[in-house]
């Protein structure tokens, strides 16, 4: 199947896991693939499985370790992440098919 959408992704990716932030790249890459640090973990497992349960509770318990730039980064490393696992698991679901 052609992807006509894949430059653009991995344009995206790239500028988001790889460029300059209030966090590293390393973590950024990390919280993308679900392998996040202990105290990012819950929050990480939230957004990639039930996204839509996550509370300003959730972001306030970390807020005595990130900034609010931090956070954001990680967020939206993660919401990133989960999109692109559903993402190639419905390509791979429309190959098999």
């Amino acid at each position: 199947m052609d992807d006509r959408f894949a430059a653009l992704r991995t344009a995206t990716a790239t500028a988001l896991l790889r460029g300059a932030g209030a966090t590293s790249p390393e973590l950024r890459a990390a919280v993308a693939r679900g392998c996040a640090p202990p105290e990012l973990t819950a929050l990480v497992e939230k957004i990639h499985r039930h996204a839509y349960t996550v509370t300003d509770r959730d972001i306030d318990d970390l807020r005595s370790r990130y900034s609010d730039e931090q956070l954001f980064e990680i967020i939206v490393a993660a919401s990133f992440g989960a999109a692109e696992t559903r993402l190639n698991a419905g390509l791979r679901a429309l190959d098999d098919a």
